[in-house]
């Protein structure tokens, strides 16, 4: 997809057409991508307004992990995703796996 501020509107696009017979259904998403900061206002405006649509679609009941980073340049940006330190991608599919999991402990009860 272009960039972060169409990364909501391409779940929800995912998640329109998992209603149809012939297209797959998702249990929940991974958003990831990389805004870093440039020398204008466009930043907070990226940063602020992917992470919104992110939160709405998940108060919608759409499961995501968030793993959008938002850095100062490159070097941080690697050092977020690299494994082998911040693992932030690996972060956010772990959260979207938890949020399934606990979705599922919802609808039958929390005792199972």
């Amino acid at each position: 997809m272009p960039g972060a501020l169409e990364v909501p509107t391409v779940i929800a696009l995912a998640e329109e057409a998992g209603r149809y017979p012939t297209a797959p259904r998702y249990d929940g998403y991974v958003a990831l991508g990389c805004v870093i900061r440039g020398e204008t206002y466009h930043f907070e405006i990226v940063s602020d307004q992917s992470a919104a649509g992110i939160r709405n679609l998940g108060l919608k009941g759409i499961i995501i992990g968030n793993g959008i980073l938002t850095t100062e340049d490159e070097h941080q940006a690697w050092a977020r995703a690299r494994i082998s330190e911040g693992d932030k991608g690996g972060g956010a599919a772990r959260a979207a796996l938890d949020l399934i999991a606990l979705r599922k402990r919802l609808r039958v009860g929390l005792g199972s």
